[in-house]
């Protein structure tokens, strides 16, 4: 499966490594601290802008 942005095997290496991560309770208790669910909200781009993706 491709993914996204992986231009290299170097790219691909550090990405499969992420599998071996494993976060504590403590871990995610601090991750969801500092960017709470909903956080990141709205469109990727302005309106204008949204026009051109795609096309």
């Amino acid at each position: 499966m491709p993914i996204p942005g992986t231009k290299r095997r170097k790219y691909l290496e550090d990405n499969v490594g992420a599998v071996n991560v494993r976060l504590t309770a403590e871990d995610l208790r601090r991750i969801e601290e500092a960017f709470p669910s909903g956080a990141a909200a709205g469109e990727r781009y302005p309106e204008h802008m949204m026009q051109l993706v795609n096309q």
